[in-house]
């Protein structure tokens, strides 16, 4: 059995996520005469290491090279980043879902077309003027606004419609989270709450961005918000 085989074997014995350092550990463990040839290999080198230490950069070399593809799953959200073994059915799970994410925009941007082509004229303005709200708060604020639909496109259980009555607007950070989830609509106070309270916090950091607040363009922004909402 290869060196990188015997790695992911070491990692088959964890039921869930698992930080390098102990997957290291645990190699360590199941192969007693490779952690030791290790700590020879680290006794002879300059720098302060030991022979985990080693198995583990080995490990991590080979998750950056992509040795080990579908098989090992990889969550860098948090540091250290977390791994964990991909059995056979999660991995066709992975594929169909990865399938389905690619395909996603193509099956929006149709839901999209077919919407604009039954739209009324103050609809079209309507959705517009959401999608210049955002871009303005971006360019004065310096905040990632994007138009979401409250109720998703593409929603597996109850899809939402591309219209005016079914967009806010929400940070992206909030937006991504949100995914494809059907989230209940602003009500107008709420949304306005949610950009004001969103402006406020960017304030406190404001000079340090080189951002300039100027709460009568706010006011405006808001205004045009309440009339087309």
């Amino acid at each position: 059995m290869r060196i990188i085989d015997k790695y992911l074997e070491a990692l088959k014995t964890f039921d869930d996520w698992v930080i390098v350092s102990d997957w290291a550990k645990k190699f360590g463990e199941m192969y007693p005469d490779l952690l030791e040839k290790a700590e020879l290999e680290a006794a002879n080198q300059l720098n302060d290491t030991t022979g985990i230490r080693e198995i583990a950069a080995r490990i991590s070399s080979a998750l950056s090279r992509g040795a080990y593809d579908e098989l090992v799953e990889i969550d860098t959200s948090d540091k250290p980043k977390r791994v964990r073994y991909v059995p056979e059915p999660l991995r066709q799970i992975h594929q169909a879902q990865e399938i389905e994410e690619d395909i996603a925009p193509l099956k929006r941007d149709d839901i999209i077309k077919q919407s604009l082509s039954t739209m009324s004229t103050h609809e079209r303005y309507r959705l517009t003027e959401f999608e210049n709200i955002a871009k303005q708060l971006k360019a004065f604020f310096g905040l990632d606004f994007e138009v979401d639909h409250a109720k998703s496109l593409l929603n597996a259980s109850e899809s939402g419609q591309h219209h005016p009555d079914n967009l806010q607007l929400l940070l992206r950070a909030h937006n991504a989270r949100k995914s494809n989830e059907n989230w209940a609509r602003f009500s107008i106070d709420e949304q306005i709450s949610y950009i004001t309270t969103a402006i406020k916090l960017q304030e406190l950091v404001a000079d340090k961005l080189e951002i300039h607040m100027e709460h009568r363009v706010l006011d405006s922004l808001i205004d045009r918000l309440k009339s087309i909402y």
